[in-house]
């Protein structure tokens, strides 16, 4: 279950990479879905978008304080 000082380092992790991104935790505990808007995804395949946002919780995913996250990934032309 992802608390909410966990969502802040989340999005404040994701958004020192992409200041410009829009950020936005969807559903609960089991069907938590975060959804990342961001023009810096332009020309990106999906794997590669998903990959950028994975590789910046690396930290968090190998500590196990985040074992799960459900990404969405958009720019803005494509919300």
């Amino acid at each position: 279950m992802l608390d909410l000082m966990n969502k802040e380092i989340i999005k404040a992790t994701i958004q020192d990479a992409l200041p410009e991104a829009s950020l936005e935790f969807i559903g609960d505990d089991c069907n938590l879905q975060l959804l990342i808007i961001s023009d810096s995804f332009e020309g990106m395949p999906i794997i590669k978008r998903h990959r950028v946002i994975l590789d910046l919780l690396s930290d968090s995913f190998k500590s196990g304080e985040l074992h799960a996250l459900s990404l969405k990934t958009k720019t803005n032309m494509e919300k």
